[in-house]
């Protein structure tokens, strides 16, 4: 499967009287977001990655998983472009916030990889009692679904090994099939490759969603209740009515998670759904991939703080248009303070080019004009140095030599069309790939493609995404869970 950058520990507890309190009474949920690379993930043994054995073994891992993953990114938006699916954003972005209160959904992260869905893991916990899952946690779907037995009958199929853990709905009392007769069925959950099959009115509402690298599940639909933690250890919080796959055929490689937790946008993700419930809002930020694994990135729902809106800046959010992904509308690239010359239909989403945000993405992929430009714009400087005598993967143009200086690497700024600009720290895009090797962290996304500004692009940053106003807002930020909520 295309697993990315990201691994999220996801522990998440949401209840309807947090939902309802006004903010500040109840303790927001809160959400860890943890790299595939962390020592955590070995607490959880059916997910245990070995951890790499250096900087450039990371590294090769991060890009093998941003190759599969730009594969099924390109594969995917060209497919949905092909069948027209273009939906309002409206549809699923426009919902009253409860008592017209704010708030906050809070969710540490920390930094990690993987091959092809997503980058992060989380904990979640599901049903009433609650049952513990590790899930994989896709930017790129949205579709949330878990290994699963009901009445009995989900057991795997096809000779497959059983997994490590099923959900055993049967065991909860808040379980709700989908009837494959509802509008929900029919109407809402088409998208998520919702089959028409209906025998009939109450069989549950059954899908086959496909990952384009080959990978496959099937199983049905129900809603059910997701239960985590908080701020306050001491307090549960509960999500009710979350819809979720109940999975009992799965073929790929899933890498002995027990399923995956769709992020992307989408009317029945479960980020559009949290969203709704805290002020139509989500955020992330994300530290310095190579930073110690006690530095922790977070996943946030509801407004963020006002210590970062002072020093936000914000440009329009595009939903809708290329689903599942966040797009924004860029106007071009400055280097050194120049813009570059490149095709205006770069930046298209309506053609062949447009620009989006992926959390489960390592490097940033530029269609190949703005890549070739940036890269010459980027190198002249650097000529003095010495390069490494061979690449790495879509590295292309590296260096090591000891007296490399990062003052001497120009600045690159991405511009937004209505005048906002997004400056990263010259590390986003010069990265360390082994000790005393720096690379030119860009890699070419081919012609025809989407641009894709991955997680090291976005780090030290905060990053929040309004679903109802269509804007996205970005501030520097050092990630301090602690000092920023």
């Amino acid at each position: 499967m295309t697993i990315i950058s990201l691994f999220l520990i996801f522990t998440l507890s949401l209840s309807r009287k947090a939902f309802l309190a006004s903010a500040g009474k109840d303790p927001p949920p809160r959400f860890e977001l943890i790299h595939r690379h962390s020592p955590q993930l070995s607490e959880h043994e059916a997910t245990a990655y070995s951890p790499p054995k250096n900087l450039s073994e990371r590294i090769r891992q991060l890009i093998d998983g941003d190759i599969a993953r730009q594969e099924m990114i390109s594969r995917r938006l060209e497919d949905r472009r092909r069948r027209g699916r273009i939906r309002k954003a409206s549809e699923i972005s426009h919902h009253r916030t409860f008592n017209g209160t704010s708030n906050i959904v809070k969710i540490p992260l920390r930094s990690g990889a993987d091959r092809g869905l997503g980058q992060y893991f989380v904990s979640f916990r599901v049903g009433s009692p609650p049952q513990k899952f590790v899930l994989i946690a896709d930017t790129g779907s949205d579709l949330t679904w878990m290994h699963c037995n009901h009445k009995g009958e989900n057991c795997p199929k096809d000779g497959l090994t059983p997994p490590n853990r099923m959900f055993h709905a049967d065991a909860s009392s808040t379980f709700k099939t989908i009837p494959c007769s509802s509008r929900t069925c029919k109407v809402d959950l088409q998208d998520t490759f919702s089959l028409s099959m209906c025998p009939t009115p109450v069989t549950p509402c059954a899908y086959d969603y496909s990952y384009f690298d080959g990978s496959k599940v099937r199983g049905f639909f129900a809603n059910e209740t997701v239960t985590a933690g908080s701020i306050d250890r001491r307090k549960k919080v509960r999500l009710k009515e979350v819809t979720v796959g109940c999975t009992d055929w799965a073929n790929g490689n899933f890498h002995n998670a027990d399923g995956v937790l769709g992020l992307g946008f989408g009317k029945n993700s479960f980020a559009a759904t949290a969203a709704k419930l805290f002020d139509n809002k989500f955020s992330y930020c994300l530290v310095d991939h190579l930073s110690p694994s006690n530095f922790a990135n977070f996943l946030n729902f509801g407004n963020t703080s006002k210590q970062h809106i002072q020093n936000m800046q914000h440009t329009q959010l595009i939903l809708g248009e290329l689903n599942p992904f966040y797009a924004v509308n860029v106007s071009g690239i400055s280097i050194a303070g120049k813009m570059l010359n490149v095709p205006p239909e770069m930046w298209h989403i309506h053609g062949a080019g447009g620009v989006i945000l992926d959390s489960g993405t390592t490097l940033t992929f530029l269609g190949e004009p703005a890549y070739a430009a940036a890269v010459a714009a980027l190198r002249a400087p650097l000529e003095k140095y010495k390069k490494l005598g061979h690449v790495l993967g879509p590295l292309r143009f590296c260096y090591n030599d000891p007296r490399f200086d990062m003052a001497d690497v120009p600045q690159f700024v991405l511009h937004f069309a209505d005048g906002a600009k997004f400056v990263p720290p010259k590390k986003s895009y010069v990265i360390d790939a082994d000790v005393g090797v720096k690379c030119i962290g860009f890699a070419s996304a081919g012609w025809p493609a989407n641009t894709v500004i991955g997680n090291i692009m976005q780090q030290n940053h905060l990053w929040e995404f309004d679903l109802a106003n269509h804007r996205l807002g970005y501030a520097p930020s050092t990630c301090d869970f602690h000092s920023q909520f």
